[in-house]
């Protein structure tokens, strides 16, 4: 029990350790707290100077931080210059590490920003530079001598020669330290550039020659990587004389280090060197490099994997076909090194290890380090693969490294694949249209477990796609199902499950933002049917908030190439439903969010017209945060307005801001809404004249938007419009096979001809026929010219038209006399509507199907006013009824020499009456002129609909226009019954 009271005591005192937000135990002593008190009225550079000479070490730091801003000030310049500067190099001698490195970085600042004069300088800050870099402590010395290669590049050479070079020289002595000599290196490295050859010679030369002859390796390699510099500073021929044969030497050298060294610095000279050069010593060099690191195994194999694309680029001019195919199958080894040693390794090594448990610990330590190096060379050559493709070629990737890349794609390890994932879309660039070669491969990646080697892909997916896209296959996946696309799409979508079971929310927001660049390769409906529904999953059910903004932004931006109008209001109404009416407030949330982004992919007039309203509504939301969210867009919701247009939108946003500013408890949305009022008072709302003269330019964008949204409802109209005329079309011809299957199967044709093709029927039910087939026609009334004509009524039941013909006779042509004029001899036809009898009738009538009343050659007993076309006959309709009629006095109808009803030789019409009494009749309400209008529309209607349709409003307009004569009835009926441009006639013409 007793230790247990122990055990739990001490756990109960760590615990209390863990509490970070209680108060230190050790607080500042008043003596303390007096030390660090300084008097407020010292000026600046007396403050400087108390803190440097008694302050502590957290105070002088703070001085030296702020040495390049009394520097500034001009003022206090001079004095700086002669009290504070003095004392800061006094106090770095004995100073710690801390403060050596902060007057590094404060002393490098005053050159850079020209404070301080260069002579002033090189006196006082250069010294201090140059003494500190021989410090004891490796870390102030390395600091020091970063900032002495920095400050080399803005001195002048007068300056370098001058202070530096002498220094520099003898740091390198033998006698001096390895440290020293090794800062000559980088020093010597440094200033080579900024002296003329004959210098570098004289005085740098020999004491590089000495340094890459060092007894030390660490010296040798050091010098052996400041050599580029120096060939660049001494040219060509000083270069083939003097540094190439120290150059070959150090990559025979027998430190590892050094080699390696002496690879880096062959690569970076080759820009330098002449063919003659690279053909005879570079190439042989490089060859016999790369021929010992594949059998020795060591450091270097995984740096010659990494130098071998630059080295192939460098000297691809000056290689033969042989040595080209030679540099080609050593990089195929080096892809595939490694892997059948880790084969037979598991098959051998394991036995062997059983036996010998002493060895066991170190054999793994060996076999661990060396399959590090191997699968660091593998990875190391799948990053050199794009520059191997263009060393080769896009013609021969496919005889060449197809096989090679394919290994590399499903390498065991996930390094090597993630490098080459990486690099993937660098290599469908380098294909070109042969890109298709490697789609397998994308799939076999998109398809990878590793989430690593996912994320190199998902990075490049966009432009992957584009090469797919470029590359001869230029259409989308549902117009070519056996296209690349068809294939890598899928993958690149079921991607996202493995995704978003890791807990990388960055890759999934990048997974997220790319899946717009679908738009490019996948047509309308598969983006509404595929990618569209798992962008609004994950914009409800994402973690993390940057991934729902991703989704969001990717969903209105695809949203945009949806053609169908009812597809994109679905998904906008959904967005509404389910954010901005949303339960949970997270989401209301989020729906601000996506407010934002409607505001920067869309139109003003659209985001006005669809999200403003329902936007508004959350500034009565329970839950401060979403108030406060709000308070931040409402600036860029003034920005959208233009008076007078919106002057309501403004009402809407006025009160809402004047509730919130009233109404509101909450002190951060308090605060929220007062900031967004005085950056809405800034704002300036543009009047909509003023728009299209002074902000034309900043709302070209907007315009452009604007345009791409109509121009979408524009097409998807003509669609529909296509559509629809296509249906018809189907339906008419239709429509005239089965008339004429009928007419075949009477074995006899009809007089009448058949309607014209492409016309509309002018009356309706033409495909309806009588019950009894044999009709009596009515004789014609005594006194008619046409004595030898034969009344043969349509088939049709709504048709009421009379055409008179001869009996096996030519008809005869009408004369055409001008409106206005008598003809010399009227020819009357009184035509009457002949009610079908019951009996039985002596005339058997063929069975025709009702053809269009339209180009008929027909008898008529008044001119005709259309010139060039086929008179009508009068249609005067007849009351069907045995009571004779009453005679009346003769009228002549105003303007034409045709007799008015009831004259000599016809027969009175029985017209029915209108009542102009009668509420809502007609004729009390509307004049002859106003019935002609009337009519022509309803002729107009009756020549587009079907007559069925308005048969009962026009047989009662009808029926009162006979009143007016009978000119106007047969005009009326020649309108409606006949094919002729009434829209020609001018209304004199209409008129008579």
């Amino acid at each position: 029990m007793g230790s247990l009271d122990a055990t739990s005591t001490s756990l109960a005192e760590d615990l209390q350790d863990l509490q970070l937000d209680r108060p230190a135990k050790g607080l500042k002593s008043v003596e303390e707290l007096e030390k660090l008190t300084v008097d407020e009225h010292l000026s600046d550079i007396e403050r400087s100077v108390y803190l440097l000479s008694s302050g502590q070490e957290v105070q002088r730091i703070s001085v030296i931080h702020n040495l390049p801003d009394l520097l500034r000030d001009t003022e206090s310049h001079d004095e700086c210059m002669r009290r504070v500067v003095p004392k800061v190099r006094e106090v770095l001698h004995l100073a710690q590490t801390e403060m050596q490195v902060a007057a590094s970085s404060a002393f490098l600042q005053i050159l850079q920003k020209n404070l301080v004069p260069v002579q002033n300088y090189s006196q006082t800050f250069l010294q201090t530079i140059l003494n500190s870099v021989d410090s004891k402590d490796p870390d102030v010395a390395s600091a020091w001598l970063d900032t002495l290669l920095d400050v080399i590049d803005l001195l002048p050479k007068e300056v370098i020669k001058k202070e530096i070079l002498g220094s520099a020289i003898a740091k390198g002595q033998l006698a001096q330290s390895v440290q020293s000599r090794l800062a000559c290196c980088r020093i010597l490295g440094k200033i080579s550039t900024k002296f003329e050859p004959f210098v570098i010679k004289k005085e740098i030369l020999p004491v590089v020659q000495s340094l890459c002859q060092d007894v030390d390796y660490e010296v040798r390699g050091c010098m052996c990587r400041q050599l580029d510099c120096v060939a660049r500073g001494m040219g060509l021929e000083a270069t083939k004389s003097a540094i190439l044969p120290e150059l070959v030497e150090l990559t025979n050298d027998e430190e590892c280090h050094v080699r390696i060294a002496g690879l880096e610095t062959v690569v970076n000279i080759l820009s330098l060197l002449d063919a003659e050069t690279c053909g005879t010593t570079i190439i042989p060099l490089v060859c016999k490099i790369c021929q010992q690191a594949v059998q020795a195994e060591d450091a270097t194999l995984p740096v010659v994997a990494t130098q071998l694309g630059k080295l192939c680029h460098g000297i691809s001019d000056n290689l033969t076909d042989e040595q080209r195919q030679w540099f080609i199958d050593f990089y195929k080894k080096l892809c595939h090194v490694g892997l059948e040693k880790n084969k037979a390794s598991s098959r051998v090594t394991t036995p062997l290890i059983d036996k010998d448990r002493g060895s066991k610990e170190s054999d793994l330590t060996d076999i661990f380090e060396l399959e590090d190096k191997l699968v660091e060379c593998r990875k190391n050559s799948a990053y050199n693969f794009p520059a191997m493709v263009l060393f080769c070629g896009a013609k021969q990737f496919k005889p060449e490294l197809h096989l090679t890349f394919t290994h590399l794609c499903k390498d065991p390890h996930f390094l090597v694949r993630k490098t080459i994932s990486s690099g993937f879309h660098e290599v469908c660039k380098l294909l070109g249209n042969n890109a298709n070669l490697i789609q397998s491969d994308l799939v076999a990646l998109l398809k990878d477990e590793s989430i690593e080697v996912l994320r190199g892909v998902i990075s490049t997916i966009p432009a992957i796609l584009d090469c797919y896209m470029s590359s001869g296959s230029n259409h989308t996946v549902s117009e070519s199902k056996s296209g690349p696309l068809s294939d890598i799409i899928p993958a690149f979508l079921a991607s996202e499950n493995a995704i978003f079971t890791s807990h990388n929310w960055r890759l999934q927001e990048e997974l997220m933002r790319n899946l717009s660049c679908l738009s490019r390769c996948y047509s309308s409906e598969s983006l509404y049917n595929k990618v569209i529904p798992i962008l609004r999953q994950k914009l409800v059910k994402a973690r993390a908030l940057p991934v729902k903004v991703a989704a969001a932004h990717s969903l209105l931006k695809l949203t945009r190439k949806v053609k169908k109008r009812e597809q994109r209001e679905e998904i906008y109404h959904g967005l509404i439903h389910d954010f901005c009416h949303a339960r949970k407030c997270y989401l209301r949330n989020v729906f601000i969010d996506i407010c934002r982004i409607v505001i920067e992919l869309y139109s003003k007039k659209f985001f006005k017209e669809t999200f403003y309203e329902y936007l508004l509504e959350l500034h009565t939301d329970s839950v401060p945060n979403i108030r406060l969210s709000l308070c931040s867009i409402l600036p860029d919701l003034k920005r959208l307005l233009i008076l007078p247009t919106d002057r309501g939108l403004l009402q809407q946003l006025d009160a809402c801001v004047r509730k919130l500013l009233v109404s509101e408890k909450d002190r951060d949305v308090s605060d929220g809404i007062q900031s967004a009022v005085e950056e809405l008072d800034k704002i300036h709302i543009p009047m909509q004249s003023m728009t299209r003269r002074n902000f034309f330019e900043q709302d070209l964008d907007d315009q452009k938007k604007e345009e791409e949204e109509k121009l979408l409802l524009d097409n998807e109209e003509k669609e529909l419009k296509k559509e629809e005329e296509a249906a018809e079309k189907k339906k008419g011809d239709k429509r005239n096979l089965v008339s004429a299957k009928k007419g075949s199967e009477n074995g006899s044709s009809s007089r009448i001809p058949g309607p014209r093709k492409g016309s509309r029927a002018g009356l309706s039910g033409s495909n309806s026929t009588t019950k009894n087939d044999n009709k009596p026609v009515a004789p014609l009334t005594k006194g008619a010219g046409t004595s030898n004509n034969k009344l043969v009524k349509s088939k049709s039941i709504n048709c009421i038209s009379q055409i008179p013909r001869r009996d096996s006779k030519e008809v005869s042509k009408t004369k055409i006399v001008p409106p206005g004029k008598a003809p010399g001899n009227k020819v009357q036809v009184n035509s009457n509507i002949c009610k079908p009898s019951s009996g039985d009738s002596n005339i058997n009538k063929k069975r025709v199907s009702s053809p269009k009343l339209s180009r008929l050659p027909l008898y008529n007993s008044n001119p005709n006013l259309h010139h060039g076309r086929p008179a009508s006959p009068s249609l005067i309709p007849i009351k069907a009824s045995t009571t004779s009629t009453t005679n009346k006095p003769s009228k002549t109808t105003r303007g034409s020499g045709i007799p008015a009803p009831g004259s000599a030789g016809t027969r009175r019409a029985s017209v029915p009456t209108i009542s102009t009494s009668r509420r809502g009749s007609l004729g009390g309400q509307l004049g002859t002129g106003s019935y002609y209008s009337l009519l022509l529309l309803l002729a107009w209607l009756a020549r587009q609909l079907t007559f069925s349709a308005l048969f009962p409003s026009f047989a009662v307009v009808f029926s009162f226009c006979i009143s007016a004569g009978t000119h106007t009835a047969k005009f009326i009926k020649n309108l409606v019954f006949s094919d002729f441009s009434y829209e020609k006639l001018s209304i004199y013409q209409i008129m008579q």
